[in-house]
C-alpha cells in the first residue's frame, strides 16, 4: 500500500475539508485555515461547477497554512487545454511542493457543453490521454505526441515541479476506477455510503489512494436534513453517470420512482419518491459528534481520506469546521 495509504487509523489518518465554505468569502477563510492543522486536519481540498474556480482558493489556503496538503477534485479535462491545465498545476505544486494531489475528471454534460461550449465526447479516453499528457508535461518532457482525444505540438514547461504532484482521476465505476489503478496515484469518488466503500476499493485495489467527498449536514434537525438531501440528490444522482454508478452500488431499485418523476417533469415528486434509507445513507447528518463518527466509519470500511463538503444549516460555518475535526 502506498505511504499515504498506509497511514494508522487513529489521528495520523488523513482528514480533509472542502473549500471554499458555502457563504463564506474566500479573504474570510485565512483565521480558520490557520487552525485548520491544529485541529487535525490533513487536506484542503476544492471543487470547480460555478462558484470558484478549482487553483485559487488552494493557493491561499497553500500560504496560510504551509502543512496542509491539497487537492482538486476535480478540474473537468475538457474546459482548458491541456498545457493551461499543467501550467495550473505545476504553479501549484511549486508553490506548495511535495503536498499537492491534481486531481481531474470529466465532469458532466451540463458544465463542459451547456456552461462551457465544449463537446463532452469519449469521456474515458479523454481522460487517459490527459493522465498520460499530464505524467510527460510535469516531468519536464518536451510532448508533440497525437493522442487518441487530442493533440499537443512542441509543448514543454518552462518550470516544471520538483516533485511533480500526485495526479487522481475522478472514478465512480469499475472503468474509470481501474484506469486510476493502472495510470494515475488514486482515485477520488462521492455520493457513497460506508458499505459502499469496500466495492469501490475493490475495483482500485488496495496500492492506491482513496479519496471520497462526504456531504455533512450537521443538524439534529432530522426532517430539514433529509430535505436538503433529496434536493442535491435529485440533482446528483440523475445525471446518467450517477444514476449508472448507484445502478452498480445496488440502489437502482430504490432510485426507480425518483428517475421515473424526473422524466416526466415533476422534480417535487422526484425529491418525495427519494426513501429516507437512500438519504441516511448519502449524507452525514446529526449531531456534531454522530457526524464525526459516521466520518470515521468510511475510514474503517477502507477509506484513505474523507474530504468533508459541509452543506449548509443555519450555524456558523467555521464553528462546525472546528467541531468536525478528528478526535485523539
Amino acid at each position: 500500500m502506498s505511504e499515504l495509504a498506509s497511514e494508522s487509523s487513529d489521528m495520523s489518518r488523513r482528514w480533509g475539508i472542502t473549500l471554499p465554505l458555502t457563504g463564506v468569502p474566500l479573504a474570510a477563510h485565512r483565521a480558520l485555515v490557520r487552525e485548520l492543522p491544529g485541529l487535525g486536519y490533513t487536506d484542503a481540498w476544492s471543487a470547480e461547477t460555478a462558484g470558484t474556480d478549482a487553483f485559487t482558493p488552494l493557493a491561499l489556503v497553500a500560504e496560510w497554512a504551509p502543512e496542509l496538503r491539497l487537492g482538486t477534485a476535480i478540474v473537468p479535462v475538457y474546459t482548458r487545454g491541456a498545457g493551461l491545465l499543467a501550467m495550473q498545476a505545476a504553479t501549484l505544486a511549486e508553490f506548495a511542493p511535495g503536498r499537492f494531489v491534481l486531481g481531474i475528471g470529466t465532469s458532466t454534460p451540463v458544465i463542459v457543453e451547456g456552461w462551457n461550449g465544449v463537446a463532452f465526447t469519449e469521456p474515458y479516453a479523454r481522460t487517459r490521454d490527459t493522465v498520460r499528457f499530464l505524467r510527460s508535461a510535469l516531468a519536464g518532457d518536451k510532448i508533440t505526441h497525437t493522442y487518441p482525444t487530442f493533440s499537443v505540438t512542441k509543448f514543454r514547461l518552462e518550470r516544471p515541479p520538483q516533485p511533480p504532484p500526485q495526479l487522481m482521476i475522478a472514478a465512480l465505476r469499475p472503468g474509470m476506477l481501474r484506469l486510476a489503478a493502472r495510470e494515475a496515484d488514486g482515485a477520488i469518488t462521492n455520493w457513497l455510503a460506508p458499505s459502499d466503500v469496500p466495492k469501490v476499493r475493490a475495483e482500485l485495489g488496495p496500492d492506491r489512494e482513496l479519496v471520497a467527498r462526504i456531504f455533512v449536514c450537521p443538524t439534529e434537525d432530522i426532517d430539514a436534513a433529509r430535505a436538503l438531501g433529496r434536493l442535491l440528490i435529485s440533482s446528483y444522482l440523475t445525471v446518467p453517470v450517477y444514476a449508472a454508478f448507484h445502478d452498480w452500488l445496488g440502489r437502482g431499485e430504490l432510485l426507480r420512482p425518483m428517475h421515473e418523476a424526473w422524466a416526466a417533469g415533476d422534480r417535487a415528486a422526484a425529491n418525495a419518491a427519494i426513501p429516507d434509507e437512500v438519504v441516511d445513507d448519502l449524507v452525514v447528518h446529526g449531531t456534531v459528534d454522530a457526524c464525526r463518527e459516521r466520518i470515521a466509519s468510511y475510514v474503517d470500511a477502507g477509506l484513505d481520506t474523507p474530504a468533508i463538503a459541509l452543506l449548509p444549516t443555519g450555524e456558523d460555518p467555521m464553528t462546525l469546521v472546528r467541531g468536525l475535526a478528528p478526535k485523539g
